[in-house]
């Protein structure tokens, strides 16, 4: 049996773990053989294939991106397609794909699947705003990079009697900043599940100025003051036409020292969230997804991927995971809450 591995969508640390932990298994206990699709979907439509054995994966756990790269390609578009796809699989002896992506790629596989492709989805966002799911891989790994910048950004504020406000990813969720926020010891933590008014932070930042300590607020892209009725974006549209966010931390910035006579300085994070060495819980995660996947596929689990339920992994339909966000509850925000100001 000869299975297909393609990464789509976002580049995220682990999917390199996911990767080696099926082809170890596969190959280790099955005598299974690998290919990896170079670029996401575009690799699939093209049939453009690279070999993954053991030597291939001997070591990349802890890399960040993914040996065998990705795209934001809609396999149905151009070339691509159900049909040609079953084709380009038969012509080179793939009985089965791994899609490891989001939403996006889940969907495509949903309905690829249901065309009657083999498929079996691992989760992969960031965000963890994936829903089916109680984490995602990467996620981890970026709130430990946001944390210790925002540690980083303590220091500096401290020594000059600063707010400094630390933009981190979160285009529809804020579980990011919810996490690296309370690990920081942030005095705001700014969500796009909760609109917040300008007056109810500036109240946060004079409360922490007042006991003498430098503010520090963290703030998701995607959240939008009371006053907005979508987030801030100044760059445009990606490949699916959605808006590029970036940029509300210069937006509170300015308005911050206007109401509070603080200087108030904004640091955007951005990529650097998602590049780098995974952390350890990431590599295991991811791993143990990685061989989860394998058992799937010889299980013939088709249309379903793997997920982390408390600690064990299991398996749930693709549309388990589909259009419906995992957001942070009320109860969540308000335990984090307790600590602004």
């Amino acid at each position: 049996m000869s299975i297909g591995i393609l990464t789509s969508g976002g580049d995220c640390p682990g999917l390199n773990a996911v990767i080696r932990g099926a082809v170890l298994k596969g190959i280790t206990q099955h005598d299974l053989e690998f290919v990896g699709f170079k670029n996401g979907w575009k690799g699939v439509v093209d049939g453009d294939t690279v070999p993954l054995g053991r030597p291939q994966v001997m070591g990349i756990s802890k890399q960040g991106g993914t040996i065998i790269g990705t795209s934001r390609t809609n396999p149905f578009e151009g070339d691509g397609g159900p049909e040609n796809i079953a084709a380009m699989m038969a012509d080179q002896g793939i009985d089965s794909l791994i899609a490891i992506g989001g939403e996006g790629t889940l969907a495509a596989a949903k309905r690829l699947t249901d065309a009657g492709i083999n498929i079996v989805g691992v989760p992969k966002t960031v965000d963890n705003d994936l829903s089916a799911t109680d984490y995602t891989f990467g996620f981890d790994t970026a709130v430990q990079i946001a944390t210790e910048a925002m540690d980083r950004l303590r220091t500096t504020g401290d020594s000059h009697g600063r707010c400094m406000v630390a933009e981190v990813m979160g285009r529809h969720v804020g579980w990011i900043a919810l996490h690296s926020g309370m690990a920081a010891g942030a005095h705001a933590i700014l969500i796009p599940e909760r609109k917040t008014s300008m007056d109810e932070i500036t109240e946060w930042v004079r409360a922490a100025a007042d006991r003498g300590r430098a503010p520090l607020i963290v703030v998701a892209e995607g959240f939008k003051l009371d006053s907005m009725d979508d987030a801030h974006s100044e760059r445009g549209l990606d490949a699916f036409g959605r808006p590029r966010l970036g940029g509300i931390g210069d937006i509170l910035a300015p308005e911050i020292e206007a109401r509070t006579g603080i200087e108030t300085r904004s640091t955007t994070l951005g990529h650097i969230q998602r590049g780098g060495t995974p952390s350890a819980y990431d590599r295991v995660l991811a791993t143990r997804y990685g061989m989860a996947a394998v058992d799937a596929v010889l299980e013939q689990r088709w249309g379903r991927m793997v997920a982390l339920r408390g600690t064990q992994i299991v398996h749930v339909p693709f549309e388990d995971a589909l259009g419906r966000l995992k957001t942070v509850p009320q109860s969540r925000y308000d335990e984090a809450a307790v600590l602004f100001g």
